[in-house]
């Protein structure tokens, strides 16, 4: 999922910790979204980058 939504395989970062913590804030960005009810993670991320302070302002009333 993570590949086929935020399109890791292009991603430039691959030395150090650097390719982790992406991993990890995209496996966070991919739990938030489905604790709040998302079913369709890339049609969520989409949405909200958009505009992304609506996504602030969902999380913090969730």
């Amino acid at each position: 999922m993570r590949d086929a939504t935020f399109d890791e395989d292009r991603s430039q970062v691959r030395t150090g910790v650097l390719p982790r913590i992406m991993a990890s804030l995209r496996n966070t960005a991919i739990s938030i979204l489905r604790l709040t009810g998302r079913s369709n993670i890339a049609a969520a991320t989409r949405h909200h980058s958009r505009n992304p302070e609506r996504a602030i302002t969902c999380a913090l009333t969730w």
